[in-house]
């Protein structure tokens, strides 16, 4: 951290070297060819550039922070006016000292003494100096700003994209160990195979969507080892027809959106009914977007079919807000439809 600030003040200070160095060499030139006298326009820059800039960060450290910053805006402009004369009064002494007893060439005459005419111009020449840096300096600071508002409001989203994530629910999990520990009392031959599959669908889902997007073929390989899953702890009972048509090669997807609504399918339409259950699975691109489909039958038993909405809302919500985060609103298709008993998701996403 200490070694990232002085870097960025190094960049700064060269920043400033640049711009001052700049406006000397044509305000040299400028005031040069007005007087014909390159010589002289360089010792009064050379003597007015310090004054300029110590002004300039007089106001833009120390007057703006302290005065305008806390809307003291009075005490502001009297500590403003009071530099600024102050600074012209050192100026045409300065001037008259070590350049020239002829004051002020380039006004309607010379001096040789302190006027009201030569102190005006000069303050309104100081006060341009100022606002010309103040206002690159509110420019910049803007800039970085708005800069610092977008990381920050990028690192929300992404840290709420993270959360959404995390919230795919651990009731399969435990249940599935709850089987294994069934299995191994038993000593099933089943033991091994389950606890393979629910190794590999762990490890996708703790290493493999930490980035935004994922092949849509890891995403359909870690549905499949899902089902394998759940057909291994429903036994006979399950029928579960997936259809996969299209190329899926080369796509991408957020991460274990699809794998929700298994997980909503199976929570509802499986483990609240009894009997044979019939799962309905279909993913088909065309072109840049997949055409994904699940179909479930509903809760059998009343109580639960009466709290279908309000918990199966739960996870839905939290895919509708993954992709509203994760998705620009022409590229995806959220639908929901109840036909016969029977809940219906339908999504089209872009997976290009």
């Amino acid at each position: 951290m200490i070694l990232n600030s002085n870097r960025l003040y190094r960049i700064q200070l060269q920043y400033h070297i640049i711009f001052w160095l700049t406006y000397f060499i044509f305000n040299t030139f400028r005031w040069g060819s007005y007087f014909n006298d390159y010589g002289y326009s360089f010792k009064t820059n050379l003597l007015g550039f310090p004054i300029h800039m110590a002004l300039c960060y007089l106001n833009i450290l120390v007057l703006m922070p302290n005065l305008v910053y806390k809307k003291k805006y009075l005490q502001y402009v009297i500590s403003i006016l009071c530099a600024i004369f102050i600074m012209v009064v050192l100026k045409f002494n300065l001037t008259y000292l070590l350049i020239t007893h002829e004051v002020w060439p380039e006004g309607p005459e010379t001096i040789d003494k302190l006027t009201l005419n030569y102190t005006i111009d000069m303050m309104m020449g100081e006060l341009y100096v100022m606002t010309f840096v103040t206002a690159i300096k509110i420019t910049f600071d803007f800039l970085k700003e708005q800069k610092r508002v977008t990381d920050l409001e990028k690192s929300q989203l992404e840290t709420e994209l993270l959360f959404l994530k995390s919230q795919i629910s651990p009731h399969f999990f435990f249940n599935t160990l709850n089987n294994i520990y069934s299995l191994s009392v038993e000593k099933s031959n089943k033991t091994p195979k389950i606890v393979l599959k629910l190794s590999e669908l762990m490890r996708y889902m703790l290493y493999d969507t930490k980035s935004t997007r994922q092949s849509l073929e890891n995403e359909i390989l870690c549905i499949q080892n899902y089902l394998d899953l759940e057909r291994i702890r429903n036994d006979d009972r399950l029928e579960v027809n997936m259809e996969i048509s299209g190329d899926i090669h080369d796509k991408e997807i957020s991460p274990i959106i699809l794998l929700t609504f298994l997980e909503n399918a199976f929570k509802h339409g499986v483990n609240k009914n009894t009997g044979k259950v019939l799962i309905d699975i279909k993913f088909k691109v065309k072109g840049d977007f997949l055409h994904f489909t699940i179909s479930n039958p509903m809760p059998e038993i009343t109580q639960h079919k009466d709290n279908f909405n309000k918990s199966s809302g739960i996870g839905l919500e939290n895919v509708k807000k993954r992709l509203e985060l994760g998705y620009n609103k022409n590229d995806y298709k959220l639908s929901f439809k109840n036909k016969k008993d029977i809940f219906v998701v339908k999504l089209v996403i872009k997976v290009s």
